[in-house]
């Protein structure tokens, strides 16, 4: 198959991540390379340092989508710019990947859908989570009926940031670029993972606060109820008021086995065995093993540890690197990427429709929530604006005319 030429807008965290990842996972080696790299803002020097590291070269927005030398982008800037740019890659003939969330509105996620479709190139949202080990294990554990009915998922995202995150770039805390706080920022990729393992979420109950922070107009705390088709109950906790932050945690029960997934691995798996009949189990286990027989050791695969590195930035490679593999074949072979825009469309309107129903206090159906996160509970303060000029303004403007 032949190589796939990258350029990445957004030299933050994840931009840089999905830098290393393209340059050094294996698997990725003749089938894709990282050609140049932009800052969505001023930072120019950022850029420089964010190339210098990997070896490619470092431009402007608007020179990186003009070269004939790049095929895809991948867009890992402030949320509510993310469609935006997508556009404008698609416009320039690109495909294009974009960090999750695929923007902060119903509305300019389908519009880069629509982009995609007209264009036809492919679009993929990063949710390198459905590609992790563990979560692979799991949901084929689901699908073969090994679990049994699914009962029941909690999920636990007890992170800190503490000022210095909130103070690291202008767009951090603010609804117009960041959507919303601990959920759609810190807590979307576990909301797109728990629908892909229990089915969509049809309806949610859920509040919101701000407790552990100021001078930021989103939340730092939810807590959520949702209800899949599937009549599956989802506890959902999200936070980055956790001091001094743990790691986040996704346990599935069905009426034949659970399983637990921690930091990206599989702590806690047991199935019952098809001879066994739960409901009637004697003795001590009419009342549950409470954790005993673990079976997760016995789950993975000879040779697990391999892609299990983790990167300098604490997450997993391996993932990022097989989504981008499954993009690049995606491409290859003229077939939607395992995670496209309207998978990423999903995650966000259920993030959507947990805000809703946590401004109104009312039980909200996902399909009829309002596109947009328009504000929060009352005891969130009124939205910062983002620097004047520095991000929408001067997107595409080389730097001689800046």
């Amino acid at each position: 198959m032949s190589e796939l030429r990258f350029g990445i807008i957004g030299c933050g965290v994840m931009g840089r991540l999905q830098a290393r990842v393209l340059t050094s996972y294996p698997p990725l080696a003749g089938r894709a390379r990282l050609v140049a790299m932009a800052s969505s803002s001023r930072d120019s020097a950022g850029a420089r340092q964010a190339a210098a590291e990997t070896g490619c070269a470092s431009t402007d927005v608007a020179s990186l989508l003009a070269r004939d030398d790049i095929d895809a982008v991948s867009v890992c800037t402030p949320s509510g710019l993310h469609a935006e740019l997508g556009r404008a890659a698609l416009a320039a003939g690109k495909h294009v990947m974009v960090e999750k969330p695929i923007d902060v509105s119903v509305r300019a996620a389908d519009q880069l859908i629509e982009a995609a479709r007209q264009a036809g190139r492919v679009l993929a949202v990063m949710s390198q989570r459905r590609f992790d080990l563990a979560s692979r294990i799991v949901r084929d554990a689901l699908e073969a009926g090994e679990l049994g009915t699914p009962t029941s998922a909690s999920v636990e995202v007890p992170l800190w940031h503490g000022r210095s995150y909130y103070a690291s770039d202008g767009w951090r805390g603010t609804l117009a670029l960041d959507g919303g706080g601990a959920l759609i920022n810190q807590g979307v990729h576990s909301l797109d993972l728990v629908q892909w393992l229990l089915g969509p979420v049809v309806e949610v109950k859920a509040h919101t606060a701000l407790l552990g922070h100021t001078g930021i107009g989103v939340e730092d705390v939810v807590t959520a109820s949702l209800r899949h088709a599937s009549g599956a109950l989802t506890s959902l906790l999200t936070t980055t008021a956790a001091f001094p932050g743990r790691t986040t945690r996704l346990a599935v029960h069905g009426d034949r086995g659970s399983a637990v997934i921690d930091n990206d691995e599989l702590v806690y798996f047991h199935a019952a065995d098809a001879e066994t009949d739960p409901l009637a189990e004697p003795g001590s286990l009419a009342e549950g093993a409470h954790g005993a027989d673990n079976q997760a050791d016995l789950r993975r695969p000879a040779g697990a540890a391999a892609g299990q590195e983790r990167d300098s930035c604490g997450l997993l490679r391996g993932p990022h690197g097989e989504q981008l593999l499954d993009f690049c074949d995606a491409v290859a072979d003229g077939r939607p990427p395992a995670v496209d825009g309207p998978a990423g469309r999903e995650a966000l309107r259920t993030a959507l429709a947990v805000y809703e129903a946590a401004r109104t206090g009312a039980t909200v159906r996902v399909d009829r929530a309002a596109g947009e996160n328009l504000r929060l509970m009352r005891t969130v303060p009124s939205p910062v604006p983002p620097p004047a000029g520095r991000w929408r303004g001067e997107l595409f403007a080389a730097p001689g005319r800046r």
